[in-house]
């Protein structure tokens, strides 16, 4: 089974990114996306909109400024996850790229924006990944309060709450050991004299949350 770019970013996080990198050069259609939903006047993002904090957030994130990263979060994100001594500390990649795109409000204070982000996987081939990150705005700006990622295609969204760390790292054990029962699942399958209906079986004995 290979792993997804996306599968590996989210086992990682907080507990130390893998997968990361600089953010790719926007295309002219993100670079006016910023520009319009709160750039500085030196052409920056800000904090301002859904759209920059992600942004901010992301590069932080690829660069390694773990101190960055962990002030982009919402206060009870940050509080949360230094109580349980959790932190955002990417490794480095020269490979790892992302785009923001649409912002979706929900009320004045809630957002959902939607993101792409792509890393070369284990065969040395580029993948992309769908990625949903959940924001609130607070005093000092919007700040990153989750993230929905799509860690198995064709599946749905496994919503990682930043705010509630100890549901977040039982879903990621979850991640861990569902990718490990995939792959062993695929080798069986490629291997002569394994009946494929005990393995059916077994596939569905196993709920996806």
């Amino acid at each position: 089974m290979r792993r997804n770019a996306m599968t590996t970013l989210i086992v990682g996080v907080l507990l130390g990114l893998a997968g990361c990198g600089n953010s790719s050069t926007p295309s002219s259609t993100s670079a006016q996306g910023i520009d319009r939903q709160g750039a500085a006047e030196g052409g920056g993002p800000t904090a301002d909109t859904p759209h920059g904090a992600v942004n901010i957030f992301l590069s932080a994130v690829c660069a390694g400024n773990d101190e960055q990263a962990a002030g982009m979060l919402t206060d009870l994100a940050r509080r949360k996850t230094t109580e349980m001594d959790l932190e955002v500390a990417p490794a480095g990649s020269d490979t790892a790229q992302f785009q923001v795109g649409e912002v979706e409000y929900l009320g004045e204070d809630a957002a959902r924006v939607a993101c792409v982000w792509s890393d070369l996987d284990e065969a040395g081939g580029r993948a992309e990944e769908p990625i949903v990150w959940a924001l609130r705005r607070e005093a000092a700006g919007w700040r990153i309060a989750g993230m929905a990622p799509t860690v198995f295609p064709g599946e749905p969204p496994l919503l990682l709450n930043f705010e509630d760390p100890e549901e977040m790292l039982e879903k990621l054990q979850w991640v861990r050991e569902e990718t490990m029962r995939r792959a062993q699942a695929e080798m069986m399958q490629s291997q002569p004299g394994v009946p494929l209906e005990a393995q059916r079986q077994e596939d569905a004995e196993t709920p996806i949350r």
